[in-house]
């Protein structure tokens, strides 16, 4: 249902889009962005590792590139970043001397994807307030690495490693901001935007016999501020 969905959108996405388009614009912008992190991935982290859902808020930002189909339509393709590592070590585990085992984990996320934006007033006006929708592709990377145990030697022997699952999910996000005009071609803005997309870890999380696949939620808010140019 979710590719559907997202292929309706990219549809109708390209359908807004005239044989001639107004105004571009290319917009830079930074902030944070804070994960859902409601998957048994993030439960098994904060069970096992001195982790929790707070630690993974990290800093988000990019670039989109906008054209307008009309006064009241923008259609922008933004490439955005966000990027956590968390340093850890296990709640109840520690070496045979007492001191701790380090390991940390990280999370990278890369969504490209599309923006239909609405604007109740002229998008060329001073205060220019919209709401918008699209798909992503949202690619990912998910990283362990450090000392652990191996639970399944007697001997709970702590061995270095480092473990790596990376791919690419469809994805959904809502949006909605604000726009104010310092110039004719310059606007400074601020942004909120809600995310949805989950994954499957595969690679060296692969699940054993008998295990449940770990999911990856990448779901999530982030604010930005920025910068607006117009061409």
């Amino acid at each position: 249902m979710a590719r559907r969905a997202i292929a309706v959108l990219s549809l109708g996405l390209l359908a807004a889009l005239p044989a001639t388009v107004g105004a571009s614009s290319l917009e830079l912008r930074i902030g944070g962005f804070v994960p859902r992190a409601d998957s048994n991935l993030f439960r098994d982290d904060s069970d096992l590792y001195t982790v929790s859902k707070k630690d993974w808020a990290g800093v988000y930002g990019g670039a989109e590139f906008s054209f307008t189909p009309s006064d009241h339509v923008e259609l922008g393709i933004h490439l955005d970043g966000y990027g956590r590592r968390v340093d850890t070590n296990y709640r109840d585990y520690t070496r045979p001397g007492g001191g701790e085992i380090l390991q940390s984990l990280k999370l990278t996320l890369v969504p490209l994807g599309a923006t239909l934006r609405l604007f109740p007033t002229d998008r060329d006006a001073t205060v220019a307030p919209y709401v918008g929708v699209g798909p992503d592709l949202v690619f990912y990377k998910y990283e362990e690495f450090g000392d652990f145990i191996d639970f399944a030697d007697p001997e709970l022997t702590i061995r270095a490693d480092d473990f790596v699952s990376e791919g690419v999910r469809p994805g959904l996000h809502v949006t909605g901001g604000l726009r104010v005009r310092v110039g004719h071609d310059f606007s400074i803005l601020g942004e909120g935007r809600y995310q949805w997309a989950k994954a499957t870890l595969g690679d060296d999380f692969s699940p054993q016999p008998g295990q449940d696949a770990l999911r990856l939620d990448m779901s999530g808010f982030s604010a930005v501020v920025g910068l607006s140019i117009r061409f």
